[in-house]
């Protein structure tokens, strides 16, 4: 996980936050998901794109991240490999997972960011067959 998150800035937002400056933020950096977090930078949950369909089905949306957000949500450390955090998102039937270490927000991963790294791989092991013939 440290190697997907080492340069990553995710979203991160305070729970006061509305959910207008979420969803703008959210379109703006094109993520799927902004973590909320207190001052300290302690993680206090998580808020996606599915959170925010949610909220638009509803008569009376609310109006911060702290009433909509998912508290507590799954997260993983930055010393875990790429297939527990592949089967922790499997098992939790979530897209995004939170890295925290410490108590501390590092990054977030998402089922695309696996999906992308394969990609890479694979381009670069045909390189390497098209060396070889």
């Amino acid at each position: 996980m440290s190697e997907l998150v080492r340069d990553q800035k995710p979203l991160v937002m305070p729970p006061d936050t509305t959910l207008r400056e979420a969803c703008a933020a959210m379109h703006q950096r094109r993520v799927g998901a902004v973590l909320v977090t207190s001052p300290e930078g302690a993680l206090l949950g998580i808020f996606t794109g599915r959170d925010a369909l949610r909220c638009l089905a509803q008569a009376h949306p609310p109006k911060t991240l702290a009433e909509v957000m998912t508290r507590n949500p799954f997260t993983i450390g930055p010393e875990a490999d790429a297939m527990e955090a592949l089967r922790m998102l499997n098992d939790a039937g979530v897209r995004h997972l939170p890295v925290v270490k410490e108590g501390r927000v590092v990054g977030i991963v998402s089922r695309y960011d696996f999906r992308a790294m394969e990609h890479s791989r694979l381009e670069e092991e045909t390189g390497y067959f098209e060396i070889l013939r």
